[in-house]
C-alpha cells in the first residue's frame, strides 16, 4: 500500500508540475503576443487546418492556439468568428496570395460550413487561389473543401460523399428489462424527443420530418458542390445518391477532385502558384491565430452600438455559464435594452431548445427589448423548439437554408421506477401524505390517471402559450401556426416558405438588416453580449470537462454515447421544448 501511495503521489506531482508548466508557458506566449502585431511576409499563404477541431459559434479573440493536453484530450475549439476574420484579413492583405485548406476531417454544423464556404468564395473573388488537400475527406470536410480551386486526395486516401443520415438510439427494450416505465406527456405528433423512451423505432411522423429536412440539407450541399466543381447538379445528385465514389480514382473520374497526390506534390503545386522555385525549401505560411493577431481592429469608434447577443447551447434555468441560462441572459438582454448607445439588438441563436420556463423568461425580456429598438434573430446550425421560442419576438428572422428550426411543440417526461426498485433491487418505500397529490410524480409509485391528467394539462397549457408567442411574433393566426407546428422540424428553406423565417441569409445579412432598421447603416460598432471569456478562463473550463469526458470514454467505450444520453435525461426538469435526442447528422 505504501508503494502504491508513493506511485500515486509521483503521478499527481507530475501532473501538477505539467499543468503549472503549461500555464507558465501560456503566460509567456500571451505576454509575447501582446506586443507588436504579427507581420505577414510577402508572397504568403493562409494555412487553414481544421482537422478534428470542433468549430463553435464564437471564441475569444485572444485565443493563442495552444496544443492539446497529453492524455487528456483536445481542449481546443475554434470559433466561427475567428475563421471568418482570418479569411477576410487574408482577402484584404496583398501579401496573402492564397489559402492552403486542410479540413478533410471537419467537425462543424452544416450552417457553419455554408457560412465559411461563402466567405471562401468571396476570397476567391479577390483573384486569389484556394488549394485543398487531405488524406481523407469526410462528408462535411468535402462539402467545405469543394469550394477550393483545386482539390487533391492522397493516392490511397478516401472520400465520403453519400448523403446524410440520422440514427436515433431507442431505450424502450432496456427500460422493459429494468422494469422502468416512462410516462410521457406531449403535444404535437411530430414532437419526437420522447420517442427513444417509448418506441423501438421511429414513428412515421418522425421519419417523414427527418427525411424531409435531411433531403433539404443534402440538396444545399449537392447544389453548392455542383456549382463549385462546374458540374451539373443532377449528375452530382446521382453520384451522391448512389455513392458512386468509392475510392480515390472514382472521385477523380467523376471530377470531384483534381488529382491523387501526396502532400509534397501539393506543396510543389503551391510553390508553382506562388512562382517559387523548387529549390526554395519553405513557403511563407500563416495560421488563423497569427493572422488574426496581425489584423487591426475594425470596430468603429461610433457611439451607435449594435448589441450582439450570442445564445449558444441548451436553454436552462439559473446562471449556468456554458448554456443559455435564463437569469444570465435576462440580465444581458436588459443591459442592452437599457443602454442608450445600443440602437439595435441581434440575437445569434444556436440552440436545440430546452426548458419551457427558461425560454419564456428569455422571450419576455426580448419582447420588451423589441418594443424599444430593432431586434433581429440570426439562426445558426439549430434554432429549434426553445431556440425558435426565443426567436419569435424578432422583427426579422434570418436563417441559412440548411438551418434546423421549427419544432414548435412541448413535452414532459417522468419515470416510474417502482418495478426496478421492488423487483430488481429489493428496495421498498412507504410514505405519509397530507393531501391527495402531495406525492405527485413520486418515482417509486405508479402514476394515477388523475395525476396524468394534471400533467397533460400543464403540457397543453405550455403548448398553447408557445403557439401564442409564435402567432404574435410572426403576425400569423393561431390556425396558421398550428398548421406548421405540432413539433415538426423544418429546414431553413422550408421555414422561409411557411412563414417561420423572413430571410435566407447569413450573419452579415442580419447585422446589415439591424443597422438599416436602426438608421445607422454607415455609423455603428458591434458589441458582444455576454462578454466572452478570456482564453485562460476557457482553458480552465475545458480542462475540467475534458478530463471527465475522456475518463468516461475510456471507461465506457462504445457505451459512452448511450451513457451521455442518459445523463441528459437526468437533467430534464419540468416541461421541455427540445429537439430529438441523438439527432446527430452523419
Amino acid at each position: 500500500m505504501k508503494f502504491l501511495s508513493n506511485v500515486l503521489a509521483v503521478i499527481v506531482g507530475l501532473l501538477i508540475f505539467w499543468v503549472i508548466g503549461f500555464f507558465m508557458l501560456a503566460g509567456i506566449i500571451a505576454i509575447s503576443s501582446s506586443g507588436d502585431q504579427t507581420e505577414i511576409e510577402e508572397n504568403s499563404v493562409l494555412h487553414i487546418k481544421l482537422n478534428g477541431i470542433p468549430i463553435v459559434e464564437s471564441a475569444p479573440d485572444d485565443d493563442l492556439g495552444l496544443p492539446p493536453l497529453p492524455y487528456i484530450g483536445n481542449t481546443t475549439t475554434i470559433g466561427l468568428n475567428q475563421i471568418i476574420k482570418a479569411i477576410r484579413t487574408a482577402a484584404e492583405n496583398d501579401d496573402i496570395k492564397g489559402i492552403y485548406l486542410e479540413s478533410g476531417m471537419l467537425s462543424a454544423g452544416q450552417a457553419h460550413i455554408l457560412e465559411i464556404r461563402n466567405e471562401l468564395n468571396s476570397f476567391k473573388e479577390k483573384g486569389k487561389f484556394i488549394v485543398s488537400y487531405s488524406e481523407y475527406y469526410s462528408e462535411p470536410g468535402y462539402f467545405l473543401s469543394s469550394v477550393a480551386d483545386e482539390i487533391y486526395l492522397n493516392p490511397i486516401g478516401d472520400i465520403e460523399f453519400n448523403g446524410f443520415s440520422s440514427a436515433p438510439v431507442f431505450f424502450k427494450g432496456m427500460f422493459e428489462k429494468l422494469e422502468i416505465e416512462p410516462v410521457i406527456f406531449r403535444v404535437g405528433e411530430f414532437k419526437s424527443a420522447i420517442e427513444p423512451f417509448i418506441l423501438e423505432k421511429m414513428s412515421e411522423e418522425n421519419r417523414l420530418q427527418t427525411r424531409t429536412y435531411l433531403n433539404d440539407m443534402n440538396t444545399v450541399m449537392v447544389e453548392q458542390v455542383a456549382n463549385s466543381r462546374n458540374l451539373e447538379t443532377e449528375k452530382v445528385r446521382e453520384i451522391n445518391d448512389g455513392m458512386l465514389v468509392r475510392n480515390g480514382q472514382d472521385a477523380l473520374d467523376y471530377k470531384l477532385i483534381d488529382g491523387l497526390w501526396y502532400d509534397d506534390q501539393v506543396i510543389t503545386r503551391l510553390k508553382d502558384k506562388l512562382e517559387i522555385s523548387e529549390e526554395d525549401e519553405d513557403i511563407n505560411t500563416i495560421g488563423i491565430t497569427a493572422i488574426n493577431q496581425s489584423a487591426k481592429s475594425k470596430n468603429r469608434l461610433s457611439e451607435n452600438t449594435i448589441a450582439l447577443i450570442i445564445a449558444d447551447g441548451e436553454i436552462v434555468g439559473g446562471e449556468a455559464i456554458d448554456q443559455i441560462s435564463s437569469e444570465r441572459f435576462l440580465k444581458e438582454i436588459r443591459k442592452a435594452r437599457k443602454n442608450e448607445d445600443v440602437k439595435a439588438i441581434v440575437i445569434r441563436i444556436n440552440s436545440p431548445g430546452g426548458s419551457v420556463v427558461a425560454s419564456e423568461v428569455i422571450w419576455r425580456e426580448l419582447s420588451e427589448a423589441q418594443k424599444e429598438k430593432p431586434l433581429i434573430a440570426s439562426m445558426s446550425n439549430y434554432a429549434a423548439s426553445g431556440g425558435y421560442y426565443i426567436a419569435a419576438p424578432a422583427d426579422t428572422i434570418v436563417a441559412y437554408p440548411n438551418t434546423i428550426t421549427g419544432s414548435i411543440g412541448i413535452f414532459g417526461l417522468w419515470f416510474n421506477a417502482k418495478g426496478l426498485l421492488n423487483n430488481k433491487l429489493g428496495i421498498t418505500t412507504d410514505e405519509v401524505s397530507t393531501g391527495t397529490y402531495s406525492n405527485l410524480l413520486d418515482p417509486t409509485k405508479t402514476i394515477s390517471e388523475a395525476e396524468k391528467a394534471i400533467m397533460q394539462k400543464k403540457v397543453e397549457e405550455g403548448y398553447d402559450t408557445f403557439i401564442s408567442r409564435v402567432s404574435e411574433g410572426r403576425n400569423m393566426s393561431r390556425e396558421q401556426v398550428l398548421a406548421i407546428a405540432g413539433g415538426r422540424v423544418w429546414s431553413g428553406k422550408k421555414a422561409k416558405e411557411n412563414g417561420l423565417v423572413d430571410v435566407l441569409g447569413d450573419f452579415d445579412d442580419a447585422i446589415e438588416i439591424a443597422a438599416k432598421k436602426a438608421g445607422i447603416a454607415d455609423d455603428y460598432r458591434l458589441v458582444v453580449y455576454p462578454k466572452q471569456k478570456s482564453v485562460f478562463e476557457q482553458i480552465m473550463e475545458d480542462l475540467g470537462s475534458d478530463v471527465q469526458s475522456t475518463y468516461q470514454r475510456i471507461k465506457l467505450g462504445y457505451s459512452y454515447e448511450i451513457f451521455n444520453t442518459l445523463e441528459k435525461i437526468e437533467k430534464l426538469q419540468g416541461r421541455m421544448v427540445l429537439l430529438p435526442f441523438q439527432s446527430e447528422i452523419k
